[in-house]
């Protein structure tokens, strides 16, 4: 009766700081990085707002974890430093008896975060994209406007404008990259400017007036009353399809997985009847260059192979972190009892900083290259933590 009431009280106490701390760094982590990287790329206060939702559970794997961590620390700390831990000894009760609660915590928010991989997570992740891609002309006049210049990636023009005015964007400035993109090989200014999307053509149309041309083969110089200038948007940012495995549920990546293996053995078969036909005839030099092709092809399909393989072991590992974290932070937030909670936090979340992240990021990117085997890659470092904790607990049981 004694021991459920124990730890009945000691899970109220982990609850109740695991809460605050989660309110906290959730909303520190959003103030200090989302709305200012919001802010500085032109989103306006209404886009903001429909922004985080969609980034908050993003955010959750990583801040779950340490908000866990927080709270061990701080209520084994006050159990240690108000001498209830010497008091539960004094009962009879085994040390490891009192750890049970926040193990209890860690298996909760464990699976709750495999719980939120599971459809939210992936699912938030596309929304993100997708609403980037609706909302693209609204985001291209609020960057103009505030930062005066739009430059996006994979694309060969650049726009500067000197005021945005409504719809119009006044002393505009349109440059176009050659093949290197090193050097602008065509550069128009106008005194007024428009933007429109076109996702059916997958377009952006730069409509300019009263507009000067300069461009390097001459052909071009010149003034015109009006010029429209297409910009192609491209494919994977004009077409928001899930074909990220950071987008796709547990279900599709499981059905994606199966189908790029089935299209890596059927390309895999294509290669090996080519080249019996290479070894044993004079093939003409198309039939060299098209196994480059299927070679090049299924590089690709094993490239996204390996990347849902690595999600698929990703997944869980960040979502264990929890439990693992617990592990580690319950007997330091014991020993760290005479001095400051904070202490204890800390010296449990510097080494996981510093090995536990780094080593478990370099193992993603090694499963997703193929270097190591992903659940080999990925699982080390929870392996490393939970490994380090045995000596941890039997330091605690002989003190």
């Amino acid at each position: 009766m004694f021991s459920s009431l124990i730890h009945r009280m000691i899970l109220r106490e982990l609850i109740k700081i695991f809460v605050m701390a989660l309110i906290a760094l959730t909303g520190m982590l959003l103030l200090a990085t989302v709305v200012q990287e919001a802010s500085r790329n032109g989103l306006s206060p209404s886009q903001i707002l429909l922004v985080i939702p969609l980034l908050i559970p993003s955010t959750l794997p990583y801040t779950l974890p340490t908000t866990t961590l927080f709270a061990t620390c701080v209520v084994y700390g006050r159990l240690a430093h108000d001498n209830e831990i010497l008091a539960i000894k004094a009962a009879g009760i085994n040390i490891l008896r009192v750890v049970w609660p926040c193990i209890l915590l860690g298996i909760i928010i464990s699976a709750a975060t495999i719980g939120l991989y599971y459809r939210i997570i992936p699912r938030t992740h596309y929304l993100l994209r997708a609403w980037l891609v609706e909302d693209l002309e609204e985001f291209m006049y609020s960057k103009l406007k505030h930062e005066g210049q739009l430059v996006l990636p994979k694309v060969n023009y650049e726009i500067y404008v000197k005021r945005v005015q409504g719809r119009k964007l006044l002393d505009a400035q349109f440059m176009h990259k050659d093949a290197t993109g090193q050097h602008y090989d065509i550069v128009a200014r106008a005194r007024e400017a428009e933007l429109h999307v076109d996702m059916a053509k997958k377009q952006i149309i730069v409509k300019m007036w009263n507009c000067e041309i300069l461009s390097n083969n001459g052909l071009d110089n010149g003034h015109v009353d009006q010029k429209d200038w297409p910009i192609e948007i491209p494919d994977d940012f004009a077409n928001p399809a899930k074909n990220r495995a950071c987008d796709m549920t547990w279900q599709e990546m499981l059905e994606n997985r199966a189908e790029l293996e089935g299209k890596i053995q059927k390309v895999s078969l294509e290669i090996a009847t080519y080249k019996s036909e290479l070894a044993l005839h004079d093939a003409p030099p198309s039939f060299a260059r098209h196994v480059q092709n299927l070679e090049n092809l299924k590089h690709h399909y094993q490239h996204g192979y390996r990347e849902i393989q690595a999600e698929l072991q990703q997944r869980p590992a960040l979502a264990l972190g929890c439990l693992c974290f617990v592990l580690v932070g319950c007997p330091v937030g014991i020993w760290f009892s005479r001095s400051d909670y904070l202490s204890a936090f800390i010296t449990c979340f510097l080494p996981i900083v510093l090995v536990y992240y780094p080593l478990l990021l370099c193992g993603i990117n090694a499963g997703r290259f193929g270097r190591i085997h992903p659940a080999l890659a990925i699982w080390a470092a929870n392996v490393l933590l939970a490994v380090c904790s045995l000596p941890l607990y039997r330091k605690l049981l002989k003190n």
